[in-house]
């Protein structure tokens, strides 16, 4: 069985992904009993492991770099956290690099592979635009995690992530449902994120589809995801569009700096305006109100992006995967019926 993977054995003997690379590594921090379910597996299916990977760590090259497109994205640094855990369990070290989020992170990549020679890339927030222009001269295995890779079709470079669009769908009809109809969206700027684009194209594919009005230029308003510059863009859009019932924030962290924004400006949550934010973030449950928010499931995504690194890394002549996990709402108290309808008062007008 040649295709056999570590998931398969690990499905096959009911033990973990960092068990299974444990055993086949020969490292320690495994009980017998689980040692032997993960070999009796391996024997049964005649599973050969590749050691391309091992042969290339003893060369000395430093292990795995992540790249983390994003210096205030709590997301991300959760997930990074859960990577660095996940890999060393799996008996790799990972060296971690923050960038601003408008950084070319893989011409940052490419310094990487010239002066520290990693066996493998984890790049977190990338930006598929820049994966486009310099991505070729990349040779070791790589995962794009939080965005999809697909459509660049590099056979080394495999992703996982949430559906951006459906979810901000998802968002928009949670809050249609609830009655708001003037929506205001926060944070993003499609020339370096890809992933806000889909989530303001979801956006506007529901808004369309429910009959709600958008337009782009008023009820939008771009920033970085930080806390400082969603405060100001909170106000600008404010000041562009009052009669907005209800806030849409890109992120967590966007939508508590637009919190704080209100509450400067006398305005409740969700009495005078509802919010609603994006990642799930665990700050996002001690914010006053809690804040309703998009929940990615940071523990899926950081564990198949690195099981699909690992894979990639013992097998690079396979081609690249890539998936889609789940996302669900979670309904805080910063959303309620707005005070007043303005279709309504438009219908009876």
């Amino acid at each position: 069985m040649g295709n056999l993977t570590i998931r398969d054995i690990a499905r096959l003997s009911g033990c973990g992904i960092a068990t299974v690379s444990r055993v086949l590594n020969h490292l320690p921090g495994v009980s017998e009993q689980k040692r032997k379910r993960v070999l009796a597996v391996v024997e049964e299916q005649g599973f050969q492991p590749n050691n391309n990977a091992k042969h290339l760590k003893l060369q000395g090259g430093m292990g795995v770099a992540m790249v983390v497109k994003g210096t205030q994205n709590m997301l991300l640094g959760a997930i990074a956290e859960r990577m660095q855990t996940q890999l060393r369990d799996c008996g790799w070290e990972a060296a971690v690099y923050y960038l601003d989020e408008e950084s070319d992170e893989v011409a940052y990549a490419l310094g990487l592979c010239r002066e520290r020679k990693p066996l493998g890339i984890l790049f977190l927030g990338g930006e598929p635009s820049c994966f486009q222009k310099g991505f070729l001269d990349v040779q070791v295995p790589c995962v794009l995690v939080t965005n999809r890779a697909q459509e660049l079709a590099f056979s080394n470079l495999s992703s996982v992530t949430t559906d951006d669009e459906a979810a901000a769908a998802q968002v928009i009809g949670y809050l249609a449902q609830k009655g708001h109809w003037q929506i205001g969206l926060l944070g993003g700027n499609p020339a370096h994120s890809q992933v806000s684009a889909r989530r303001v194209q979801g956006c506007r594919r529901a808004m369309e589809e429910l009959g709600l009005p958008f337009e782009e230029e008023l009820q939008w308003e771009c920033c970085r995801y930080a806390v400082a510059d969603a405060y100001e863009a909170a106000g600008r859009l404010l000041d562009r569009c009052p009669q907005i019932t209800a806030l849409f924030a890109m992120s967590d962290v966007i939508a508590l700096g637009a919190l704080r924004a209100l509450a400067d400006r006398g305005l409740e949550v969700p009495r005078d305006l509802s919010v609603v934010g994006y990642d799930g973030i665990p700050l996002a449950g001690y914010s006053i109100p809690r804040l309703t928010t998009v929940a990615q499931d940071v523990e899926r995504l950081a564990g198949e992006g690195v099981e699909l690194l690992l894979e990639a890394m013992s097998h690079p002549e396979r081609e690249a995967v890539h998936r889609v996990v789940p996302f669900h709402l979670v309904e805080g108290e910063s959303v309620a019926p707005p005070k007043h309808h303005p279709r309504k008062e438009e219908d009876r007008a």
